[in-house]
Formats: structure tokens, sequence, C-alpha cells
């Protein structure tokens, strides 16, 4: 309890030195004393307050003992900013000299505690004190000093001598005295407060001087009390020095290594602790245990030093170890055998010897690599197959594994080049001979997925086995992995999303962004983190790669190429003794599109490279085994596997509005839409042929571009024209000219294409149908509409007779801004016609209306500064709003 008070308030006493910055009074400092040193660091140190302001210490030879001093410790600059460069390069391993470590951190182990058991070899001497309690007939307690002339006196009893006698000596003493003179009592005698004493510390220490140290000092406590020893220290003779004469050598590496502390005497009073410069040294690094750089003795072999770096790593080449030494004038390097019983080398001062590591090739082994349960090498014999590596298909094989696709990769020669070999797995593990293949040292064994995309693998083995809980931690683990992968990518800056973004939300092209994004999808193959971990991509990048580098004049590249109506069309190795068959495998096989009838191979003619020879075969025949049909294949072969003539895959049409029986229709190859329409029963009563709406995707994906490219073009235009100062007063502002871009970019094609229903309702013209077709039938109508630069778009009741410019009238009239001789008149269906150049009140403008018709009057390009591409601009946002409002009314 008085220890807790004594913590307590010193605890607040340091709390208000933090904050208020005061001096501590007589009796608040005593309080702080009392504590143990190590609480008094941890307070002050917490707290920010500097110990020496409240203790009154420095740095002097004299306080050492309370404020020890390491290395680790000497630094007071602050650490510097590393860059990008620093974080991320590879850090190497630097060989320090051995034992220097030690000295690098807060020793607390190695100072004697005054509070640690005191052995019975200790020598009592003048100021060690004494604690005896005596217990029987009198109990008493008493703490007792030997004096100066080495006597302890004991009240009641007389004085006895002490000083060098052993603490075991003094107690059997001090029990016969009080046996003797005071009857009925026992002693009990133990050592209270030692004596402190005065040694020297000298040499290469880091503060060499004089030290007031425990009486219990060792050789080991008074280099820590030192504060360590300098950088070109000696650890292996520090000598202690007593009355002139050596009377202890210690070797700090016999207590690091063998951890023996004979020589790590006690030290006496004036002892002097002499640490002298090192001596010779060797480096030792590589694939031993400990390397470092080690001091030398005079005579040490080369046995005794790899004993100092730990011994040699099971990695460790012994037979030829690498010695760097320097002869005189200049340096020569010398490979000594460390395997055998005698070594012949001797180390010298400044050799460098490097223990490089074995070979990493496995020798005799097979290795398994891919979609396997438990891949890396297995031990190789005489007579091993392929079955005696998979033995099962679920306990060998992952879920993805194509059990009917094998590789064998074997070394023809020393050079490292390669063949291959094919084999059906499945077949292989039954011990089927023609495919459970006899193995050679060092074969590769290659199973691939049957997926070749991850996404695809991922959710085929999703849900495969496992629980819900486990799908759930799969799922969490997943997206765990993604946010930290997105993380260090922004924290590296290679991260530019936001900046996408940023885009994105400004409506900066964004109708090219998406236009380019699609195109990706659709056109360009996989990108490499797509594929996944085991596909046909993956596993063969390198064995093609291989087979490319080894080609040569005497032996062409051993490649192969399928393409068509195959699962993974691509370039395979050609193996041995390969067929058709075995390449269509190798390609995952035939899709359900291909011709089996006939397949083609292109050939380059034997002994002229120019020419080439197109071999037609029987694919059915082939792929059932008829030796007349599976042609062995031959070095850049390429076999393209036909499709079905006139195949498709499920090609529909949707029929909209004014139909007998509308809605999606499947279609044969080359179907018109007069079969089409005869199909849905014609059309309604209601229905306006003339009015019909006809889409297809190929057109929308041309328009879709062509918006995106004038999006671009005219923003770069305006960018242009901003740095001319405009004079005029009819220059578009900022705002106007912002938002009709921002109304181009967020316009939507729709791909329409412009037919006349009735004539090829009338046979008079045909339309082939495609996939995705859309053919909208809208009902009769009996209105005229008009937009663009009118005081008020609307649409208007048809009125036989009345021309363009009476609903340009009835529209409220043209605006400033209008192009009044540009107006133009968009058909029903889709047409576009220029009214005669006879004047707007000629009938014969009239006579140009039909119900449905839509009359546009553009922008005046003049009025934004010249810019031509706002005709096409605003020609093409009318055209698509009427289509629009066409297909959004049916």
């Amino acid at each position: 309890m008085k220890v807790f008070t004594q913590f307590f308030s010193a605890f607040v006493l340091l709390c208000s030195f933090s904050a208020l910055a005061l001096t501590p009074t007589a009796s608040q400092l005593e309080q702080f004393k009392k504590l143990p040193k190590a609480q008094q660091e941890a307070l002050a140190k917490q707290y920010g307050v500097d110990l020496s302001t409240i203790t009154g210490t420095n740095q002097s030879s004299e306080q050492v003992e309370t404020e020890q001093l390491t290395i680790g410790q000497r630094s007071e600059s602050e650490p510097e900013q590393l860059t990008d460069e620093e974080r991320f390069k590879p850090k190497v391993d630097e060989i320090k000299p051995f034992g220097y470590a030690l000295f690098a951190g807060e020793p607390t182990t190695f100072m004697p505690s005054e509070n640690a058991a005191v052995p019975d070899t200790y020598l009592i001497g003048r100021g060690d004190q004494l604690r005896i309690n005596f217990y029987g007939k009198e109990s008493e307690s008493f703490d007792i000093t030997v004096d100066r002339e080495g006597r302890l006196n004991i009240p009641d009893l007389s004085p006895v001598q002490v000083a060098g006698l052993t603490f075991a000596e003094v107690k059997e003493l001090i029990n016969a005295k009080v046996e003797q003179e005071v009857i009925g009592v026992k002693a009990f005698v133990s050592l209270g407060q030692l004596r402190s004493m005065r040694i020297l510390v000298l040499g290469e220490a880091y503060k060499p001087g004089s030290y007031s140290v425990s009486s219990l000092t060792t050789v080991s406590h008074a280099l820590f009390v030192s504060g360590g020893v300098s950088d070109i220290a000696s650890l292996r003779n520090i000598q202690v020095k007593r009355a002139g004469k050596v009377v202890a050598n210690f070797d700090l590496y016999d207590l690091l290594i063998n951890g023996d502390s004979s020589n790590d005497i006690v030290l006496k009073p004036g002892d002097a602790v002499f640490i002298p410069s090192v001596g010779a040294q060797v480096r030792v690094e590589g694939a031993v245990k400990r390397p470092a750089i080690f001091e030398l003795k005079k005579d040490e072999s080369a046995k005794q030093l790899l004993a100092m770096a730990g011994g040699l790593k099971p990695n460790a080449y012994a037979k030829s170890a690498i010695v760097e030494r320097f002869n005189f004038d200049r340096k020569e390097v010398l490979s000594v055998d460390f395997s055998k019983s005698q070594i012949n080398y001797i180390p010298q001062d400044g050799d460098r010897i490097r223990f490089n590591s074995v070979s990493s090739q496995y020798q005799n082994s097979v290795s398994l690599i891919g979609a396997v349960a438990r891949p890396g090498n297995y031990q190789w014999h005489q007579g091993k197959r392929i079955s005696d590596v998979l033995k099962s298909v679920r306990g060998d094989l992952l879920p993805q594994a194509d059990l009917s696709y094998g590789l064998l990769i074997r070394e023809t020669n020393i050079n490292g080049d390669i063949e291959a070999h094919q084999f059906d797995i499945a077949q292989a593990i039954v011990k089927n001979t023609a495919n459970n293949l006899q193995l050679k040292a060092n074969d590769k064994i290659i199973v691939f997925s049957r997926f070749e995309e991850k996404e695809a693998e991922l959710s085929a083995l999703a849900n495969m086995a496992l629980s819900q809980e486990q799908q759930e931690q799969q799922t969490k683990a997943e997206q765990w992995h993604k946010f930290e992968q997105k993380e260090f990518e922004k924290y590296i800056g290679i991260n530019q999303k936001d900046e996408e973004l940023v885009l994105e939300d400004n409506k900066i092209l964004t109708i090219a962004e998406i236009s380019k994004r699609k195109a990706k999808e659709e056109e360009q193959e996989l990108k490499p983190q797509e594929y996944a971990s085991f596909s046909r991509h993956n596993l063969l990048a390198p064995i093609i790669a291989k087979f490319k580098q080894q080609a040569s004049v005497s032996e062409a590249m051993k490649l192969v190429e399928i393409s068509g109506n195959v699962t993974y069309p691509g370039i395979y190795p050609l193996t041995v003794g390969g067929e058709v068959v075995d390449l269509v495998t190798a390609s995952g096989g035939l899709l359900e599109s291909a011709f089996i009838k006939q397949a083609e191979i292109t050939r380059i003619v034997s002994g002229n490279a120019s020419k080439v020879e197109h071999v037609r075969f029987d694919l059915e025949g082939a792929m059932k085994g008829d030796l007349q049909n599976n042609i062995i294949l031959r070095s850049k072969d390429s076999i393209n596997i036909f499709a079905i003539p006139n195949w498709q895959e499920n090609v529909k049409v949707e029929l909209k509005g004014e139909l007998k029986f509308p809605g999606t229709y499947t279609i044969r190859r080359g179907e018109k839409l007069t079969d089409l329409l005869e199909r849905a029963g014609g059309f309604s009563q209601f229905a306006e042929q003339k009015a019909a709406v006809f889409t297809r995707k190929s057109i929308k994906k041309q328009e879709q571009e062509q918006l995106a490219r004038l999006s671009t073009e005219l923003r770069r235009d305006i960018a242009s024209k901003s740095f001319q100062n405009s004079v005029s007063g009819n220059t578009l502002s900022y705002d106007e000219m912002d938002k009709l871009l921002n109304d181009l970019a967020n316009v939507e094609a729709v791909g329409r294409l412009v037919i006349d229903l009735p004539r090829i309702v009338s046979n008079l013209q045909n339309l082939v149908l495609q996939d995705g077709d859309t053919l909208y039938v809208p009902s009769k109508r009996d209105s005229i509409s008009i937009i663009g630069e009118v005081n008020y778009s609307t649409s208007h009741l048809y009125q036989t007779g009345v021309s363009v410019d009476d609903y340009i009238a009835l529209s409220g009239g043209l605006k400033e801004r209008a192009a009044e001789d540009r107006i133009y008149i968009i058909k029903a269906n889709g047409s576009v016609k220029i009214p005669n150049t006879g004047g707007w009140f000629a009938a014969n403008n009239a006579e140009q209306l039909e119900p449905g018709d839509t009359i546009v009057i553009p922008m005046d390009a003049g009025h934004m500064d010249k810019l031509t591409l706002w005709s096409t601009a605003t020609q093409i946002m009318y055209q698509l709003g009427v289509a629009v409002a066409a297909i959004s009314g049916i």
C-alpha cells in the first residue's frame, strides 16, 4: 500500500509538472526518488518530462549507474522521411560485425540488481551491510555495516573481523558466536545494502572513464555501464588489470556463442577493464546460420570460424566455398572445400568467405503442375508411370481439371530442349496403356483447367461442396483482398479510377468511353488477370515460348494452330506423334456449329517455305480414328474447322405496335421481313405503315460512334474558339454551349434504318432480317409536329392544304437564331425532304406534308462563331428525337 501511495503521488506530481511546468518541491522530489528507476523513467517518458530536471542528474560518470547508455540511444536525430523509391526498393541484409548488436538495445538483463540473491562465495568487504535477526528467548533485528577496519560490531557482542571472508563463512561465524555468547538465541543472517566501488573502463569503450558500481559487477556489467564498446573494439581479448597485472582475459565470444561465463569474473575495487582495438577480422556470408564479420584469435582454424558462424545451412554448397583475399597489391579468389574433415584453408585478416547455395533444380524427380490437389516435385524411379503420380480423379485433381487433355514435357538433351507428349488424364488414371505414359527423370506433368475465364471458373465452383457459412466467408475474403489491392494501388499512385469518375461526373466524352468499353468487351481478348489460374493461356505460354526459342535451321518450330469452331482456338505445342484428333482435343473439342464432314489443313510445303498447300480431310472420320483422315501434323500446320453452312445461334426479331400478333420471333437465316409479317398475321386495322420505325443493332453501334466522334470534335472546336475574343453580340454564352454539348453527349443512338414499309409489303423491295432487329408499327397519325428554332415547339392537327409556313406561324414564328433557308421535313418513315425553293407560300409545300411528318427549323451556326459542326449536331439530335418520340408513342 505504501508503494502504491508513493507511485500515485509521483504520478500526480508528474502530471502537474507536465501541465504547469512547475519546479518540484523538496518533499515531492523525495517522493519521486523513492520509486524504482524503471517507474521513474516510464513516468517521465509518458508525460514528456526530462528526468534530469526533476532529479538534478547529469551525464557525469558519477551517475552512469542510474542512466544506462546504449549504442541504440546514441543518435538523437529524428528518422528521415523515406521516398516512395526507398520504401519499395528491395532491402538487402547488411553483414555486420558479430557481437556488437548486443549493445544496440537496453541491456536490462545484464545489470546487477540490488535485490538479487547473493551467492555464498561473495566476499564481504568494508561498507557491506548485514541484516541480523535474533529469535528465541530474545527477538531483535539489526542492520550493521562492516566498518573501515573490516569488523562487524553486533550489539551486546564482541566485535568480529569479517572483511575478506565469504558470505557463507560469515554466516557460520556469526551463528557460532551467538550460540556461545547469548544463551537461548539463534541468529538469521542476510545481506542488505551492498557496498559500492570504483573501477576504470579504458580503451575502446563508448565512454571510457571511472565508474561507481556495485560490488557484484562483473566484466560484462562494466561494458554496459560504460555504454558499450566502440566500432573498432575487440570482443575477444578484454583484459582485467589489477595492481598493474592482467588477472583475467575475457572473450565475449565464449559468452555469446558457448554461454561460457567462467572468465566473466567479479571485479574488485580499483580494477581496470581494458578494451583493446579489434584484431584480425573475417567476413562470412551466404548459406550459413549466422552470417557476420568475426574477429579471429591467433591460430584459429577454419572449423572454429565455421562454428562461430553457426555452421552451414542445409542448402549450402560446401564443396566450393569462395574466398576473396587481399594478397599484397592485388586481390585473389580461392575455392575451398569445407565438406572434408581436414579443411585446407587458414583464415587471414580481411578474408571474405561466401557459401553459395546448391542448385535449385531437382534431380531424379517428376513435377506436377496445374489443376492438381498437391502440386510440386515427386520422387522418380525407373518404371514409374503417370498413374503412379495421379492415382484418382477426386483425390489428386481439382474439381475444374480437364480430364481429356494433359501434357508431359520432357527434356531431350543437355541444352534443356523439350518435347511434348499428349495424354488423356482420365484414361491414364485407369491405366490405359496408350495414355499411361512411362516417366523419365525431370519430366513435368501439366494438368489444365477446363475453363479459360476466371469468372466462369469461379461461377462454376463457387458453391461446390461449401456450406452457407463457408460461402459467406469466401465472399468476405475476396472482398477484403480486393480492398487491400485497391488501397495499395492508391497508395503507390497507380490507381487512376478517381480521375475516370471525375470525367464521368462532368459528362466529358461519356459516349466515347461507353463505345470504347463495349468495343473492347466484344472484340478484344481477355486481360491477363481475367484468365483462370490453370487456363491453357497461362500454362502453355512458357512452353510455347520455349519451343520458339529452341527452333533452329536443323529443327523446325514445334507449334501448330487451330482456328474456327472449337472451344479454345489458338496456338498449341506440336506433340510427339500428334494427329488431328489430338489438336482438336487440346483445343477443348468441337463446338455445336462445327462442320464435321470437312476441314482443312494449311501446310508449308516441305523444303520451300514460300509455298503452302491446303489439305482437305473428313473431320468426322479423323475424330473416329480413321487412319486415312487422322493426319499426322507437321510444324506450323494450321487447322481450320468450318461452321455448318447457314448456321445461326437462335436469331430473334421483335415486332411491336399495330400488328395482329406482336412479340418476339425466332427466325431462320435469310428470312425476309415480308415472311415474318405473314407469320405475325399482318397489320391491325389501325396500323400506319408509312410511319413504321425499323431499328438494327449494327446501325445503332455506328450511330453511337458517330455521336462520340462528333462530341469530341465539337468540344475541341469550341475550346479553340474560346481563345478568340469575339466582339459580336450574337455569341452563345458558356452555359448555353455547355448545355447543348451535354445534351448531345447524353443522347443515346436508336439505330433506325429508314424503310418504306408499304413498298416492302407490296414486294417491291426486300429486307433481309438480322439478329436483334425491331419493327415498330404505330397507329394512324393525324398530326404535324414542329421542332427547333420556333417560339413554341408543338404538334398541330393535320389539315389538307396547310403549308409549312402556316404551321410555323401557328407555332409563334421563327426565333432570331433560326436558319430559315435550311428548313427541312422529316417524314413519318424517317426520310428527309427539303421544301421546294420556289417560295414558302407555294402550294406545293403543302402537298409535301403528310400526317405524322415533323417540320425541323435548325439553328443558324453563324451565331456560334461559325462552328460548322453545330449543323450536323443539331440535325442528328432532331432526327434521333423524332425516332425516339415515334417509338415511345407505340
